[in-house]
């Protein structure tokens, strides 16, 4: 028997972690290498290594270039490099796992790297002793992991044991050489005694900071060593959450007693001072104005410290997307008065960018945009934008497609970090198979996000139209007072698993060449929910509305009635083929209802299925006439998730189709349907 005492610092994949072993026994026997045991009656000794043989199999891949249907997009496909291994050993490994259930014994075979990278000789036989050395404190993490802190791990190597093969460096010269690894699992322990006590001495002065409990050490459940690293987090989370950003936990008593298989666990927390937000600096810019990165971030100076504020400020920076990476440093001490310094670091983007777009189906036909953008126009984060998109491609003559083109401006903290401005001007022709019209717009609007969830806008616009459809041509030209109000507690735009996504809109307008007055109302309602933890099986569902009220349908713009029909609305009919009609010919309508619902699923990581119904109909009343019969598509599609959203391909069957609707419609594009 050797007997270790004292302490060893180590360092696993770049993590220091000091290792306590006291009155503690290391064993050399036939078994193998043991985890440190005492042989004689009840004694308690530190379990030292528990945290950082996590880190042994922690892995984190690299970034690479998006790669879709074989073809490889923003970057270069990344080879495999051939690295050839200096005289490569050859060997075969054999696992054997004993007082373990299945899943502990698949487990252990994966996180083995000798068994896992068997193909892969490594570099002589100081290659696959170091080798069987990582697989060594690999095997003894994961155990910890499973709360088995009294097991048995025997590595051999052409049958002479690891140790042996340390102290000498040489293996027989059996080829390939054969390696066993022996497991004896252990009991599992559990938790005895637990404790979070304050540097210095004294409880914790906050509210069941001291209820070791609440942080998920409770007394008498499995004592895995994840729970006891996510308690330190969690401990220190709160700390921070409370004003106290220095928090840590300076120290961790852990003591396995394998009379009674349980692990006691004393914390010690140092909350440091509580502070406040101090001078916020900023680092990185070229032509950005470093004032105005400090002003948009909103970061309190002088108010309690506040994570969630710093959380908050990184996102507005990033959703400006000026920056190609934002980072916050907080300060390592305090000022004086209790101040921590605050550090925002920045990287900023190219200032051209330039993108493309299209989308497909089998009603509507082929659909093309782009755009160009000038961010950081004037150093504050200005952006100009060029768009344009040509639809319906395949389905009309050249001159009767449709067309786009619209130049925007946005100033973002025009009139304080939370208030922004935005104008634009664009012309556009709109060809569906119910009216042709060709139209002039100029729009100018303030936008104040309210909180995280919540957006509004308000603003003028002015929009000339020369028409015509089945009620002959007509011109107009609307000056109006358009508004809006948004909120989204959506956890992802393209691909949302929970939250709501809800909008209300209202525009008073007045049409000054035909001297009417009218009023569009509009509101859109979706949520979603995940049907299980790993959102595998995500539940959606739409309901919008909309009315007109003012005067009879000639006198509305046939590109402001309301139609439905198509990717957007009812999949399976036409493209706004649904609505009142006069004399066969859809008119558009002054009310609409529609609803649908997705029943989402997650086949593999990469591939989705989606079951789906739509239905709704357009209205020649002010308000929804629910006597008429609504119109109902069915359908089912497939999703292939991309780092920029899922592409959709979507089947949808109209079940009572009308004047020029399909048997079917086929629709391909990028993100959900809504």
């Amino acid at each position: 028997m050797q007997k270790v005492a004292g302490a060893r610092e180590v360092v696993r994949s770049g993590l220091l972690v000091r290792i306590i072993e006291i009155n503690a026994y290391r064993s050399v026997s036939e078994q193998g290498l043991e985890l440190p045991n005492r042989p004689r009656a009840r004694l308690k000794r530190a379990v030292a290594a528990i945290l950082c043989l996590l880190a042994a199999y922690t892995m984190v891949s690299p970034a690479s270039a998006f790669e879709l249907f074989g073809f490889t997009f923003f970057g270069k496909k990344e080879e495999e490099p051939q690295v050839e291994v200096p005289d490569p050993l050859p060997y075969t490994a054999e696992l054997t796992v004993v007082d373990a259930d299945e899943e502990l014994q698949d487990t252990l075979k994966e996180a083995s790297i000798l068994v896992s990278q068997q193909d892969s000789p490594p570099s002589g036989e100081a290659g696959l002793i170091a080798r069987a050395v990582s697989d060594f404190e690999r095997l003894v993490g994961r155990l910890f992991i499973d709360g088995r802190y009294g097991g048995t791990i025997d590595i051999r190597l052409a049958g002479e044991g690891l140790e042996a093969a340390l102290d000498s460096g040489d293996l027989p010269d059996t080829r390939p050489v054969p390696v066993t690894i022996m497991v004896k699992a252990g009991p599992v322990f559990r938790f005895g005694d637990v404790a979070i006590r304050k540097a210095g001495g004294g409880p914790l002065d906050f509210a069941g900071m001291n209820d070791p409990g609440r942080f998920g050490l409770v007394p008498g459940e499995t004592a895995g060593s994840r729970k006891i690293l996510r308690a330190e987090n969690a401990i220190v989370e709160e700390l921070k959450a409370e004003g106290y950003p220095l928090a840590e936990v300076v120290d961790r008593e852990v003591i396995a007693d394998h009379d009674t298989d349980t692990l006691d666990v004393t914390l010690t927390v140092d909350p440091g001072r509580e502070a406040t937000f101090g001078t916020v600096m900023v680092e990185g810019t070229d032509r950005t104005d470093p004032a105005f990165v400090a002003e948009y971030a909103v970061i309190p100076t002088g108010s309690r410290y506040d994570p969630e504020a710093l959380k908050k400020a990184e996102k507005r920076l990033n959703d400006l997307g000026i920056f190609s990476s934002v980072r916050i440093v907080e300060g390592e001490s305090l000022g004086p008065n209790g101040s921590l310094p605050i550090t925002i670091q920045v990287s900023e983007r190219k200032r051209h960018v330039i993108g493309v777009g299209a989308n497909w189906s089998s009603s509507e036909g082929f659909g093309v945009e782009g755009y160009w953008r000038r961010r950081n126009l004037f150093g504050r984060g200005e952006l100009l934008s060029i768009e344009g998109s040509v639809g319906r491609i395949g389905n009309e003559s050249v001159i009767d497609m449709e067309y786009a083109l619209r130049a925007a401006f946005e100033k973002p903290g025009a009139f304080g970090p939370m208030t922004d401005f935005t104008a634009s001007i664009g012309a556009k022709q709109e060809h569906p198979d119910a009216y042709l019209s060709r139209s002039i717009s100029a729009d100018a609007f303030i936008r104040h996000q309210f909180n995280e969830q919540v957006t509004g806008r308000a603003g003028a616009e002015v929009y000339y139209a020369d028409e015509e459809d089945v009620f002959g041509k007509h011109n107009y030209f609307l000056v109006g007072i358009p508004a809006d109000i948004r909120y989204d507690s959506r956890d992802d735009i393209l691909n949302p698993t929970k939250g709501i996504n809800a909008s209300l809109f209202g525009e008073p307008a007045y049409d000054v060449r035909n001297s009417d007055g009218m009023f569009f109302l509009r509101g859109d309602f979706s949520a979603y929910k995940a049907l299980d933890e790993a959102k595998r099986f995500v539940l959606a569902g739409r309901v919008a509305a909309g009315s007109i009220i003012g005067p009879e349908l000639p006198d509305i713009p046939a590109s402001r009635r309301y139609f439905l029909g198509g990717g957007g609305t009812i999949r399976g009919y036409a493209y706004r083929n649904v609505g009142p009609r006069l004399n066969g010919e859809v008119t558009g309508g002054r009310s609409f209802f529609l609803t649908s619902g997705e029943i989402r699923f997650k086949v593999t990581e990469t591939i989705g299925a989606v079951g789906f119904v739509d239905a709704g109909n357009a209205f020649a009343a002010v308000y929804p006439d629910f006597s008429e019969n609504l119109r109902v598509g069915i359908g089912a599609g497939l999703r292939y998730f991309t780092p920029v959203g899922p592409l959709r391909l979507d089947v949808a069957v109209p079940l009572d189709p009308g004047k020029d609707d399909p048997s079917f419609a086929v629709y391909v594009g990028l993100s959900q349907a809504f």
